[in-house]
């Protein structure tokens, strides 16, 4: 066990430069980082919002108006069934989450229940993802061809988790293009969703980053008569009046001619003859055909450009666009052109999100934890260090070298990970100070059990380590279990931070207290060639 060949030798040394090449940006003030390659520079212990503040915002999925779509949805889909079955009916009308209409002809009734039902599909457990037996929507009947179709609570709730799901991944997208680093999106309850992202600290940018449902829509200005006579009288049946952005009303036809769904690219630019701030987009095939189609029948004809009812520009078509993309102009800012370029690459929310709770939390109280962490790791690697030098002397100084450089690689994994040091993940690297020298303890009375048995220095110390090995591999690895489960199971961010330090702490000490140690003291022994056991 003491004999170390020059390859594994070399592996260890080698492991220890590399840990420490990446844990020396953590402590290298912001002007040298300018000289270190760019790899290198980037890689920094990420800092949570506990440490360097940021933005805290509690979200709410709007409950309302995504059974109002719902609702919608399946009105259109009962015209569209009835009507291809040639099965009459008047009165259809939505009730909340239900739809009701009465057929003209009773007779059709059990022929309309049938149709309808065929709409109805089953709701997937969450959990399992197989089907829970019940149906998303109900059909009913009553007299005189009265027909019902209700959303049922089963399929209500399981479109509200798909639409929190869905929001979530929206929500990382859109913050992701901000250029933060490590935001903590969960979910919190049935409708709820947490956003923190530390070192934003403009939360107003957030909120209209996150606020904005972002469904774009390209359709064309109805001219038969002007937003005003819309106003004062009735619009077109096929036609609504829509606001746009500089405040003025516009007549738009209700029917979408090609979607933001067919977008695959979106980025800020400036127009090449105003200079002013503008979105160059770019269609898929499918939209990019739309498009063509579109603009060459409306040549010379205003083109509506819509995102969440709202009218940002309405230029007139001077000629067919072929090539499956444009550009959308509206008098933006800067950011406001960045924005909404970060708006349409991430897509569509499936449901508006409404803001619960904001607050802003500033680098003082980061600065406060991180003071508070240095002193007690300061303190707790003193009284280690006085411990491990009183009661095992020389191989005690051995034992806080392999812990130095514990902390050193902790450090590094977690800058090369991209991990988050939370509060928590400071209390971690505090518990590992101690857990760090809990290996080499067993090893060093392991050998002092030897050396009372009789046994030589040099035999004493290579069956301490052999007969420490099972103990030591037992502790970490059910502690390793621990923290695996901690991590999976732990949906906040603090819980999860402190499980990553704590299972990189582990690895580090089963490298360290073990392995690096045995090397130091294999070299000692066959320096000093010792007579007796120096503890």
């Amino acid at each position: 066990m003491l004999h170390f060949s020059r390859l594994k030798t070399t592996a260890i040394l080698l492991t220890i430069a590399v840990g420490l090449l990446f844990a020396l940006p953590n402590v290298l003030p912001q002007s040298a980082l300018a000289y270190l390659p760019s790899w290198l520079a980037s890689s920094r212990v990420t800092l949570g919002l506990d440490l360097q503040g940021g933005s805290h915002i509690l979200l709410e999925v709007d409950g309302s108006a995504l059974r109002k779509e719902r609702t919608e949805q399946v009105r259109d889909e009962i015209r569209r069934v009835l009507r291809d079955q040639k099965i009459g009916y008047s009165n259809l009308a939505l009730r909340d989450t239900s739809v009701s209409l009465r057929l003209r002809d009773p007779a059709d009734t059990q022929k309309a229940v049938a149709e309808l039902r065929k709409l109805a599909a089953p709701v997937t457990n969450a959990l399992f993802g197989n089907s829970s037996g019940e149906m998303d929507l109900l059909v009913s009947s009553g007299a005189d061809g009265a027909v019902t179709v209700q959303l049922s609570e089963a399929g209500l709730n399981a479109r509200m988790r798909s639409a929190v799901e869905q929001s979530i991944e929206i929500i990382r997208r859109r913050i992701d293009q901000l250029g933060t680093v490590e935001p903590n999106i969960q979910r919190q309850g049935l409708d709820r969703i947490l956003v923190q992202v530390p070192g934003l600290q403009d939360p107003q940018r957030l909120k209209n980053l996150l606020g904005q449902t972002a469904k774009l829509s390209f359709r064309m200005v109805d001219q038969s008569m002007s937003p005003q006579q819309a106003l004062e009288g009735r619009p077109p049946p096929e036609s609504e009046v829509l606001q746009g952005q500089d405040g003025q009303p516009y007549l738009v036809e209700k029917q979408v001619r090609v979607s933001g769904e067919d977008l695959v690219d979106a980025q800020p630019g400036f127009d090449h003859n105003s200079r002013e701030p503008i979105v160059s987009f770019r269609f898929n095939n499918n939209g990019a055909r739309r498009f063509a189609a579109t603009t060459q029948d409306a040549v010379g004809r205003p083109f509506a450009i819509v995102l969440d009812n709202q009218v940002i520009s309405a230029p007139v078509i001077r000629e067919p666009i072929l090539g499956g993309s444009g550009q959308i102009s509206g008098s933006f800012t800067v950011q406001q052109a960045n924005d909404l370029a970060i708006l349409l690459r991430a897509g569509a929310l499936p449901a508006p999100l409404k803001v619960v709770e904001e607050r802003t939390v500033g680098p003082s109280l980061g600065a406060d934890s991180i003071h508070a962490g240095k002193v007690a790791a300061y303190v707790a690697t003193a009284l280690v260090a006085v411990f491990m030098i009183a009661v095992y002397g020389l191989f005690g100084l051995f034992a806080l070298v392999a812990l130095a450089v514990h902390i050193m690689l902790m450090f590094s994994l977690q800058s090369i990970l991209g991990a988050t040091l939370t509060m928590p993940g400071i209390a971690g690297v505090v518990l590992t100070i101690g857990m760090a020298v809990d290996s080499n303890v067993v090893i060093f009375e392991r050998m002092r059990d030897e050396a009372r048995e009789g046994r030589s220095a040099i035999s004493a110390i290579d069956k301490g380590f052999v007969n420490a090995l099972g103990t030591i591999l037992d502790a970490n690895i059910t502690s390793l279990a621990t923290a695996v489960i901690l991590f999976l199971m732990g949906g906040s961010g603090p819980v999860r931070g402190f499980a990553v330090t704590y299972i990189l702490g582990l690895l580090t000490t089963m490298f360290t207290a073990y392995t690096l140690t045995r090397l130091m003291i294999a070299y000692w022994v066959k320096w000093r060639r010792p007579a007796k056991l120096p503890i």
